[in-house]
């Protein structure tokens, strides 16, 4: 089957809008910046915490892995309920999840 220059033309942009990050929002307003995520090691936590950053730290392991070790000050919300429980989480400031 032979495709017409304009169609495939059109097939190719619908094709990498789909595919590549960030294509689809090419010429169209962006959206205001959203919270940033970033891995963090433990000795980064450590130095904040050091630095007495205020953070708030969930432990998203299940209850009982919670309750035989968890670092000091953490919440204990459960993965699986995180979406229910997620008014539980800060909005503003570092919030760090493990």
């Amino acid at each position: 089957m032979r495709v017409r220059p304009p169609l495939a033309l059109a097939l190719l942009t619908l094709l990498a809008a789909a595919l590549l990050p960030g294509a689809s929002r090419l010429g169209s307003a962006q959206p205001p910046p959203g919270p940033s995520i970033a891995l963090i090691k433990v000795s980064e936590l450590t130095a904040l915490l050091g630095k007495g950053t205020q953070v708030q730290i969930v432990d998203v392991r299940a209850r009982q892995e919670y309750l035989s070790r968890h670092i000091k000050g953490a919440v204990s919300i459960p993965l699986d309920t995180i979406e229910i429980r997620a008014g539980e989480v800060s909005r503003r400031g570092l919030v760090v999840l493990y």
